[in-house]
């Protein structure tokens, strides 16, 4: 016999939890990722979840989950800068043939900066669909189901991003195969 799958939870109780523990758990993020905004977008993650699956918790352990779901979506975000410093780098490091630049690490230091800065100057939704693309490596088919907004949309948010980067970079890159990841 297969058991049933717990029922949601109640617009009302998760609505009160979040009351109950969201500043606490918006401390506990920002001090992880010293990043207010990433601490503010994990903890709706961890609240999506929460909606999403909290019919699986007990009453009395839903706390320690909301703190293990946020840890867990906080780690993961870190993880995934982790690759993106490491792109932003290889990206930095070499020139428009792929061969190794003898630049001294300064040069290179000062264009892994520009580029991490320009990326932190797009609109949060353009910035979104680069890191998914750039850093978590996801189609754009993956990118558009995963925020619910055409494949199109999510193209045209990647354009503008390369766009805007372009224009802030200069002649850093000779052609945005570079940033686009083709």
């Amino acid at each position: 016999m297969s058991e049933k799958p717990p029922s949601p939870l109640a617009t009302e109780l998760v609505a009160a939890l979040y009351v109950q523990h969201s500043e606490e758990l918006r401390c506990f993020l920002v001090g992880l990722l010293r990043d207010s905004q990433l601490a503010a977008d994990v903890l709706q993650a961890t609240f999506v979840k929460m909606v999403q699956r909290g019919g699986e918790t007990q009453e009395e352990s839903r706390k320690a989950w909301l703190f293990r779901v946020a840890y867990h979506e906080a780690m993961a975000i870190r993880r995934r800068d982790a690759v993106g410093d490491r792109i932003v780098k290889r990206i930095a490091e070499s020139d428009s043939n792929g061969r190794s630049m003898p630049d001294d690490l300064l040069v290179r230091h000062e264009a892994v900066e520009r580029v991490r800065q320009a990326l932190e100057l797009l609109p949060p939704d353009q910035r979104q669909v680069v890191r998914m693309r750039i850093y978590d490596e996801k189609t754009f088919a993956v990118i558009a189901d995963e925020l619910n907004i055409p494949l199109g949309t999510a193209l045209g948010r990647m354009r503008s991003a390369l766009i805007k980067l372009r224009a802030r970079l200069g002649n850093t890159f000779d052609d945005e195969s570079h940033l686009n990841g083709t």
